[in-house]
C-alpha cells in the first residue's frame, strides 16, 4: 500500500477503506442521514441512539416504546440509504440500555459502540453465544487502560472477548469520562492513553486468537492527526466534531451554524446535571445556568441513571432535544475541542476529500522530514505485524 494513502480499517468481518468512525451524537444529530452519508464515503457511519424517543409525539406517555420504535426506524433508513458499515452507539448509563442494547442486536446492525460506563453484563443480556456468534460486533468506548482491562477480564469469564476498543481522550465534545482536572492534565492527553490502552488490549489478542483494534477518539480533527495517531499504533480514528457543520448532519441549521459562528474560547466545560463533565458551545442558555437560573421541567422519564434531576437546574434531554430542533434559546450544543474551527457548512464528501488531502500532506512530510516511509501502526495497530 502507499503509505501516504490512508490504511483499510478491519472490525470483526467488517471491513472499511477508510479507518474513520463517525462519532455518535445524540440527542438526534447522527441518524440515519448522516450514518449513511459516511458509510457510503467508506467509513463506518454511526446512530446515537440517545434520546431518539423524544423526537416521537407520544414520548411523554411511552418512552421506552417511543425510544425503541425511533431507534430500530433509524437503524432501517440508514440500512436503505446505504450499503456501507453501520452502527449504533448506546450509552450504558441510560436506564433503558438493556432495551436499546437488545433492539439494536435484533436489528442485526453492524457495530454496537458501548459508552458513558462499564458494558460488564453485555455477555449475560445478549449470551455468550449470540456475542460470538451475532451479526452485530461489540465496540467498547473507554478513557484508559483500567477500564480496558476491567472489560477484558469480565468479559473472558464469559467466553468473549469485545471486537474493538474505542479510546476517546478529554478533547472529546458532550460528556467526558474524566474528572475536571483530569482534562487538561498531560498524563490523560489522548496521545498517552491510545498506547496504554493497546498494551492493555494486546495479550488477549492471542487469547481471542484475533485482532482487537484500537481507535482513537476525542479531538482529532484532521488528516494530520489521522497519520499521528495512526503512527502511535492506533488501527484508526473517530471523529464527530468534523461532520457536524455538513448538509447530511441530522441536527437543524442553526446547530450546524452555532459550530461555524463559535470562536475557540466557546468552547467551554460544563458541569452536566448527569454528574459528568461536558464540553459545550457557549451561549446564553449556558450562561443564564451558569449564573444560577433555574429552567423548570418535568422529567418524563429517568433518562441517565446517574441524573440528579430532583436538584438539577435543567433537563439536559430536553436542552439537548431543543437544540438539534435549533432552539438554542431552550438548550445549548456539545462540541470537541476543535468544534471552532469549522468555517461553513459543506457536505460529507467534502470532508472526506479534504481529510484524504491533509493525511496525504502529512505522510509526504513525513517522507521528507525522515528520509522514509512512513511507520504506520508500529505500536499496536492491527495491519501486518499484528499477526492476525
Amino acid at each position: 500500500m502507499n503509505q501516504s494513502e490512508l490504511p483499510e480499517l478491519r472490525i470483526g468481518p467488517f471491513t472499511v477503506k477508510l479507518p474513520i468512525i463517525q462519532g455518535g451524537m445524540g440527542v438526534g444529530i447522527s441518524m440515519s442521514g448522516l450514518a449513511s452519508a459516511v458509510a457510503n464515503e467508506g467509513g463506518i457511519g454511526v446512530i446515537a441512539a440517545v434520546g431518539l424517543g423524544m423526537l416521537e409525539p407520544d414520548f411523554n406517555k411511552n418512552f421506552r416504546e417511543a425510544n425503541i420504535r425511533a431507534l430500530r426506524r433509524e437503524i432501517r433508513k440508514a440500512r436503505a440509504l446505504s450499503g456501507g458499515v453501520v452502527g449504533v452507539n448506546i450509552m450504558v448509563a441510560l436506564s433503558d440500555f438493556e432495551e436499546l442494547l437488545t433492539a439494536t442486536a435484533e436489528e442485526e446492525v453492524d457495530l454496537i459502540l458501548l459508552g458513558a460506563g462499564l458494558p460488564l453484563k453485555v455477555p449475560q443480556i445478549l449470551s455468550p453465544d449470540r456475542v460470538r456468534e451475532g451479526a452485530s460486533r461489540l465496540v467498547p468506548i473507554v478513557s484508559s487502560d483500567r477500564a480496558a482491562a476491567i472489560i477484558l477480564k469480565s468479559w473472558e469469564k464469559a467466553g468473549c472477548f469485545p471486537d474493538a476498543f474505542v479510546v476517546e481522550g478529554p478533547l472529546a465534545g458532550g460528556h467526558l469520562g474524566f474528572k475536571r482536572e483530569q482534562i487538561s492534565d498531560p498524563d490523560h492527553a489522548l496521545e498517552q492513553i491510545v498506547p496504554e490502552v493497546i498494551r492493555a488490549v494486546r495479550p488477549y489478542e492471542q487469547k481471542a486468537g484475533r485482532c482487537i483494534p484500537v481507535v482513537a477518539a476525542g479531538g482529532i480533527y484532521t488528516g494530520e492527526d489521522i497519520f499521528r495517531f495512526l503512527g502511535l499504533g492506533a488501527s484508526g480514528v473517530q471523529m464527530a466534531s468534523r461532520f457536524v457543520p455538513t448538509v447530511e448532519c441530522d441536527a437543524d441549521p442553526a446547530f450546524k451554524m452555532a459550530y461555524v459562528n463559535a470562536a475557540k474560547e466557546d468552547l467551554m466545560i460544563i458541569d452536566s446535571p448527569v454528574g459528568l463533565p461536558g464540553r459545550a458551545i457557549r451561549n446564553r442558555f449556558l450562561e443564564e445556568v451558569g449564573a444560577g437560573v433555574k429552567k423548570p421541567f418535568k422529567c418524563p422519564w429517568k433518562c441517565l441513571r446517574t441524573c440528579d434531576f430532583v436538584n438539577a437546574p435543567y433537563c439536559i434531554g430536553l436542552a439537548l432535544t431543543n437544540a438539534k430542533l435549533g432552539r438554542l434559546d431552550d438548550g445549548f450544543v456539545f462540541g470537541g475541542a476543535n468544534a471552532y474551527r469549522s468555517e461553513r457548512i459543506t457536505s460529507v464528501h467534502e470532508v472526506i476529500q479534504s481529510i484524504l488531502a491533509e493525511y496525504h500532506a502529512a505522510a509526504e512530510r513525513d517522507v521528507r522530514l525522515h528520509r522514509r516511509e512512513p511507520e504506520l501502526s508500529v505500536a499496536g495497530g492491527c495491519g501486518e505485524t499484528s499477526g492476525f
